[in-house]
């Protein structure tokens, strides 16, 4: 598998912090925990681009953070907590925020700007399906980022800050053809990175982009992967739901690995909670202990509990609501901790 080493200047840098070459040359004579660069050209020192991130990151220059939502089982939640926690850091954190929709089910797409909107987009092209399709059909490119992303979507008043990158049914399609994806001139086409050279010069724009994946680790789950730093895994505290979690954290890690840059797991983001289930205070218990034991991932200590509410929420309305009218029954209360935590690791 080729590997891009993101390799960044000195005038990228100052791009990406948007401050002047001089104050870039600045901190590399006057900060010592500053990069060191992969190479010294004739045009300049050259840098990873993941490496200079987190430098900036710790200097608090803002920079957006990536994540990704991602579960083997359907069904737990993973695409409510993914537009909840959208809408609660946008109307509650005051966050720019994107939501990438990879799933072929399109929920965050519908949830986001409800069925009949996305059926003209689906129709006219306008969605991540066509991305994909680019690469297969590298003489017939049509994807337009401007014309795919939808600005200030949501039902919720306060929730305005939200864009969205639109799924599409024909990732089921597209999924199993990408392997066979024509390498392009000079070998430049990678599969995993075709969302990455689509959206890189436009994360930072947001403070948190927030990537909604497949129920699987095929390779469009790997290319929302390649552009996140880390990611959740929402799942039901019972045996199903949670059988899958080692196999996703094992293959990140090794996927990590193979790409050079670092995606950490946040955390379990427990859904669908039932305080009168054995069922699921065993499992929560069983969670917490893998992590006291060194053995799991972070568990938050946020639940989110099972409701009629949340299926509610899931259905876009035209009219505005408020959070709380859309996440009823302290379900707003509950998701706004649970921001306030990924938050916390996330800038931590």
């Amino acid at each position: 598998m080729a590997i891009d080493y993101e390799l960044v200047g000195i005038n990228e840098i100052a791009e990406i912090a948007r401050v002047s070459r001089q104050v870039v040359a600045n901190w590399r004579s006057r900060s010592t925990d500053f990069p060191q660069p992969i190479a010294a050209l004739a045009s300049g020192p050259v840098f990873r681009r993941s490496q200079v991130k987190a430098w900036l990151r710790r200097r608090k220059v803002p920079m957006a953070h990536v994540i990704s939502t991602i579960n083997l089982k359907g069904g737990v939640g993973k695409t409510t907590t993914t537009v909840a926690l959208a809408e609660t850091l946008s109307g509650g954190f005051h966050k720019r925020v994107l939501v990438i929709d990879l799933d072929p089910q399109t929920n965050a797409t519908t949830m986001l700007i409800g069925e009949e909107k996305w059926r003209k987009l689906n129709d006219s092209g306008r969605t991540l399906a066509r991305l994909f399709k680019d690469a297969l059909e590298p003489n017939n490119k049509q994807f337009d980022f401007d014309a795919a992303l939808q600005k200030g979507v949501s039902d919720v008043s306060a929730a305005h800050t939200i864009d969205l990158l639109p799924s599409s049914l024909d990732l089921i399609d597209v999924q199993d053809q990408l392997a066979s994806t024509p390498s392009g001139k000079f070998y430049s086409v990678n599969p995993i990175e075709l969302l990455w050279r689509a959206v890189k010069s436009k994360l930072d724009d947001y403070d948190v982009v927030i990537v909604d994946c497949p129920p699987n680790l095929g390779i469009i789950t790997l290319n929302g992967l390649r552009i996140s730093q880390g990611y959740i895994i929402p799942t039901i505290p019972d045996i199903l739901s949670t059988y899958g979690i080692p196999q996703i954290v094992t293959r990140v890690r090794e996927f990590s690995q193979e790409i050079a840059e670092p995606i950490e797991p946040l955390g379990i983001a427990i859904t669908k909670y039932r305080a009168q289930s054995t069922t699921h205070i065993n499992g929560l218990r069983r969670l917490k202990g893998e992590e006291d034991a060194g053995k799991g991932p972070h568990v938050f200590d946020t639940v989110i509990p099972e409701t009629d509410a949340v299926a509610a929420a899931a259905e876009h309305l035209e009219h505005q609501r408020t959070l709380k009218g859309k996440y009823p029954r302290g379900l707003a209360d509950s998701y706004r901790s649970l921001a306030g935590e990924v938050l916390a690791k996330l800038e931590g």
